[in-house]
């Protein structure tokens, strides 16, 4: 009988250390991710869009948007700002990459979108440039509390939009790892934005970077290996991501991120 007993337990002690390497205990949150992310001074919402154009009508989308796009949101009945407007260059070819600005969040995304329906510009516009395009993307952002504030900035200067695909229940970690590795990239003032989806593709983050040129780039990204902790916090990061895709972009004209 003790025998029986003591087997018992000892079975009982295994069934508990195999669960334990497969059941992950996570701590209990009373909040949602966003509001433990996201700027609390600000309501923002961001919308980043990603349109693949005909090879053969870029140009004329490039126009068309130079010429419409500033007319329309610079109302000031609008309650949203274009942030920044680019061509891929390196990355997805034929590609047009645009991030507006609602501040108020949701209910200045409806309000815009309420009126533009009626505007009978943009509805010519929509038109016109749906003849121009193969396919086209949009995603809802936040902006992460520890990133700099997009701001409007004197060019030349060439963009990098990094997007992480990160796995899911692992934004809070990225946060936390990225609220100290944003201080080994503030140096020579490359970090425009960063942003985490709410709408779209989810568990998607995006960091925007200006760079003065290609080798700028390398020597301010080669720069960061050599300050104590950048390596660490790379080690770690590096397992929440699924996959990451990085874009060099050229600023239009009409970007207030030149």
């Amino acid at each position: 009988a003790c025998r029986g007993l003591g087997s018992s337990a000892h079975r009982a002690r295994e069934d508990s250390w195999l669960k334990s390497l497969f059941v992950r205990k996570v701590d209990p949150r009373k909040d949602a991710h966003s509001n433990l992310l996201a700027k609390r001074e600000t309501s923002s919402l961001y919308k980043l869009q990603f349109h693949n154009v005909k090879p053969e009508c870029l140009e004329a989308y490039n126009k068309l948007c130079q010429e419409v796009l500033p007319k329309i949101h610079e109302e000031k009945h609008y309650p949203c700002a274009l942030v920044g407007t680019w061509n891929t260059w390196y990355g997805e070819q034929d590609q047009a990459v645009h991030l507006w600005r609602y501040e108020g969040g949701y209910p200045a995304l409806n309000e815009v979108m309420s009126k533009l329906r009626q505007n009978k510009e943009f509805i010519e516009f929509r038109k016109e440039r749906g003849n121009m395009l193969l396919s086209r993307k949009n995603q809802l952002l936040l902006e992460f509390s520890f990133w700099n504030e997009p701001v409007p900035r004197d060019g030349p200067n060439i963009y990098e939009l990094r997007s992480y695909q990160l796995r899911p229940g692992t934004m809070i970690e990225w946060g936390n790892y990225w609220a100290r590795a944003i201080r080994f990239r503030q140096d020579s003032n490359e970090a425009v934005g960063g942003f985490f989806s709410q709408i779209g593709q989810l568990y998607m983050v995006h960091h925007l970077w200006a760079y003065k040129d290609l080798q700028t780039r390398e020597d301010i990204r080669n720069a960061a290996w050599h300050k104590p902790g950048w390596d660490e916090l790379v080690y770690y990061t590096v397992p929440l991501i699924q996959e990451m895709e990085s874009r060099i972009m050229i600023p239009l004209k009409i970007s207030p991120l030149q």
